[in-house]
């Protein structure tokens, strides 16, 4: 499937819900399952009062249900507030082994406005395996998901 088609279908499957559980639910499934040599794809949601991210709705195996800020990919990602692209997660210090099949990781914030609300994590098993054109499509499917979604709405974020 082309980027231009997985935006497509995504702006199709969450046009008329703006709940951000079921959409985010959607997203990480159709992420999965579309794109190659993935063993994981889903978020965690930022809980303010802890400072830690908490698991939200995913694809793949069993995952680690908090992480605090700057521990981690997805904790760096929150902390610096910035995507981060991982090539080997054996060499990124730190790295916490959700999956010890994981080998390269991408890490999406989701912004609201200046908030960040939490973070859209992409695991392969493949080495290198994300490049700087994933990078911009799943920084596209970041702000459609935010743009589209309710955060008020059935979302518990705070500890």
């Amino acid at each position: 499937m082309t980027n231009h088609l997985l935006l497509e279908q995504l702006d199709a499957l969450i046009a008329e819900e703006t709940n951000p559980i079921a959409n985010m639910a959607n997203t990480a499934a159709l992420l999965y399952h579309s794109l190659p040599a993935l063993n994981w794809a889903g978020f965690y949601l930022y809980v303010e009062n802890t400072d830690e991210l908490v698991l939200g709705p995913f694809q793949g195996n069993v995952a680690c249900v908090r992480i605090k800020a700057g521990q981690g990919v997805c904790g760096s990602a929150l902390a610096a507030a910035k995507t981060i692209r991982v090539a080997d997660v054996t060499a990124f210090p730190g790295h916490i082994a959700c999956d010890a099949a994981s080998r390269a990781e991408i890490v999406i914030p989701l912004k609201k406005g200046t908030r960040i609300i939490g973070v859209l994590d992409i695991d392969s098993p493949q080495k290198e395996r994300f490049s700087q054109a994933d990078t911009v499509l799943l920084e596209k499917i970041a702000r459609l998901l935010t743009r589209r979604s309710n955060w008020s709405e059935g979302l518990y974020i705070s500890a």
